[in-house]
């Protein structure tokens, strides 16, 4: 198998109403996203056109409208809500997601708290594959 290459999109701040809190949902916070993609590059590299790539700017936008769309009680989720849009570009093979809620309310001084998933693709013929 040959190695993959990566796409990193990282910083990806976008406002947000998740939480456990109703605060939280009333209010919304910023929150800040990551992204490290695993592909092969070798064919955008080869013929120089963004259609053999993921167009992070198009990836970007369609995770602004997750983060800034329904709101869920955990980050578990809405970063593996993200991981399933990376990985709806059949190019991708491993998605980290990181989502970053820096003004998580906690009473105490921190910096930041984050959550990081980390999917990839079944090879081919597990998926139908039952235990």
């Amino acid at each position: 198998m040959d190695s993959l290459d990566q796409i990193a999109l990282t910083g990806l701040t976008v406002f947000g109403r998740h939480g456990v809190y109703d605060h939280e949902r009333e209010n919304g916070q910023e929150f800040t996203i990551d992204l490290q993609l695993s592909l092969s590059l070798e064919q955008a590299a080869a013929t120089d056109d963004v259609s053999d790539t993921v167009h992070y700017g198009e990836l970007a936008e369609r995770v602004a409208a997750v983060v800034a769309g329904e709101p869920v009680n955990l980050i578990e989720t809405l970063a593996s809500r993200i991981a399933d849009v990376a990985l709806d570009d059949q190019r991708v093979q491993f998605v980290t997601v990181t989502v970053h809620k820096p003004h998580a309310p906690i009473p105490l001084t921190f910096v930041d708290v984050a959550v990081s998933v980390h999917r990839g693709r079944k090879p081919a013929g597990l998926e139908d594959i039952t235990a």
